[in-house]
C-alpha cells in the first residue's frame, strides 16, 4: 500500500519556496503558475473570470516545488497596487498535496516577506467566506460584511 502523501513529504525539506519578481521568472514557470490558478480557480471552483489582471507585472511570486512540480503559489501586491496596504493573492495549493499544512505554510511564508519588506503595514486578503475561520486560525481578522467576487462569497481580512 503506498503512503499518503503527508508521509512522504517534508515541508520544509523536500520543497524549494522560491520568491521572484515577474521579470524573474521564466516563460515555462509562468505558464506553469497561470496553469495551476486556473486548473483551481476557474476548473475546480468554477468561477469564470480573467486571472490576467495586469497585476502580475508588479506583484511578487512565491512558487512552491516539489522537484520539478509547482505545488503551490501565491502573489503579493505591493502598497499601492490595489489597496493601501500589502495584499496576498491567487493562493493556490495543487490538489494532491492539500491536507499536509501546505496552505498555511505558504501564508505564513508570504506573511513573513510582508511584514520584511513593508513593516507597520497590516496584510489584506481576500478570503472566500468558507476559508474564514482557516484565515483566522493565521492571525487574520474579519473587517467588513461579505460580498460577491465572481459569483463566489468573499469577506475582506486583514493582519495585523
Amino acid at each position: 500500500m503506498p503512503q499518503p502523501l503527508s508521509m512522504k513529504i517534508n515541508l520544509e525539506d523536500s520543497l524549494d519556496y522560491r520568491w521572484s519578481r515577474f521579470s524573474e521568472l521564466s516563460k515555462e514557470l509562468v505558464y506553469e503558475i497561470l496553469s495551476l490558478r486556473q486548473n483551481i480557480f476557474i476548473v475546480e471552483q468554477e468561477c469564470w473570470y480573467q486571472d490576467a489582471d495586469g497585476k502580475d507585472l508588479g506583484a511578487l511570486h512565491l512558487t512552491v516545488k516539489n522537484k520539478d512540480i509547482l505545488v503551490a503559489y501565491l502573489r503579493v501586491l505591493e502598497p499601492g497596487a490595489s489597496y493601501s496596504e500589502p495584499r496576498l493573492g491567487r493562493i493556490v495549493v495543487k490538489k494532491d498535496y492539500r491536507g499536509i499544512g501546505l496552505g498555511k505554510k505558504i501564508i505564513n511564508v508570504g506573511k513573513e516577506k510582508c511584514y520584511k519588506l513593508f513593516p507597520n503595514k497590516q496584510i489584506k486578503i481576500s478570503a472566500q467566506i468558507h476559508l474564514q475561520e482557516f484565515y483566522e486560525n493565521l492571525g487574520f481578522n474579519r473587517q467588513g460584511e461579505p460580498y460577491d467576487e465572481d459569483g463566489i462569497l468573499h469577506i475582506e481580512m486583514v493582519s495585523p
